[in-house]
């Protein structure tokens, strides 16, 4: 049983993650928002991708001290298959992750009220040229079926994953610390453009499921879970799929990498010394002689 100094600690990194996240939604739905009523016919993903990478940016500086600003239940459930998360912890961060996306979502409403009625006339509308709900969660593309937007959402998010690992490794001395928030900012813009055509580039069980929660007090409970041959469940399984897969990949990858590399501390025969020199010798190395010698130095 949780101790309660435990209990204490999870309820503060619940709120950490539910007002970091609550932020995340909002400048993100914001800005489809004002895409939306703008009625742009641009294809390009490039500002809601951005606005989404600013997001994440907000919420890491929100919260990346106190809960480490995972903003996502795909990146919890991963962590947690490793070890780095306890079970009960994990609970928390998620009913965090989903309550600051309900409530970021209820404050786009509120903000763009007058917005909505003046597209649509005060009449709420799921799809279609005054459809709305596409703000608030994701929707499939017309003519892809679900097992494509599944395998969308799976690679995509296991993509993110394998990044937050590569960022988060201890060994990963190629990025300062305080460079980490502006890579992932980039990264996260880079994906939400590069993975919206199909699904529309959830990611993030919370960021779909949180604000569709809302939605069916605006469109009808019915709806939103209906809508597209019940699509709902995509962006809620696909992604912790794809992120449990990418902890993994990233995982096995390290393991591999260190394996080898004690492997490699061998001594090596004069056989394999020869071999290596062969292997690296290019017109642009003067004394092959001398290199030899170093080769055969540093391997005692």
């Amino acid at each position: 049983m949780a101790k309660r100094k435990d209990l204490q600690q999870y309820m503060i990194q619940l709120l950490a993650e539910c007002f970091s996240t609550c932020i995340l939604i909002v400048i993100g739905e914001a800005a489809v928002a004002n895409y939306k009523f703008a009625r742009q016919t641009s294809n390009s993903t490039f500002p809601v991708g951005f606005a989404f990478g600013v997001g994440v940016y907000s919420a890491i500086m929100i919260s990346g001290s106190i809960s480490g600003a995972h903003l996502n239940p795909a990146v919890s459930i991963s962590l947690l298959t490793i070890g780095k998360l306890k079970p009960l912890q994990c609970i928390f961060y998620i009913i965090g992750q989903i309550l600051g996306a309900f409530l970021g979502a209820l404050f786009v409403y509120l903000v763009f009220f007058s917005q909505f009625n003046v597209f649509d006339g005060g009449i709420r509308q799921m799809t279609g040229p005054n459809g709305t709900a596409d703000i608030f969660f994701t929707m499939p593309s017309n003519g892809i079926p679900q097992w494509n937007t599944f395998i969308d959402q799976v690679v995509s998010t296991a993509c993110l994953m394998i990044f937050i690992m590569a960022l988060a490794h201890d060994c990963n001395h190629m990025i300062s610390e305080v460079a980490k928030p502006f890579a992932f900012t980039i990264f996260v813009t880079i994906m939400t453009c590069a993975f919206s055509v199909n699904a529309g580039a959830a990611l993030n069980p919370a960021r779909d499921f949180g604000p569709r929660l809302f939605g069916a007090f605006v469109y009808g409970w019915n709806n939103v879970f209906r809508v597209h041959n019940c699509f709902f469940w995509v962006p809620i399984i696909g992604p912790i799929v794809g992120g449990i897969l990418g902890t993994w990949i990233y995982t096995g990858y390290t393991w591999l990498i260190k394996h080898y590399s004690q492997l490699s501390n061998i001594e090596h025969s004069d056989g394999d010394k020869t071999i290596l020199l062969k292997s690296i010798q290019t017109p642009y190395v003067d004394n092959s002689h001398g290199l030899q010698q170093n080769i055969q130095e540093s391997h005692g």
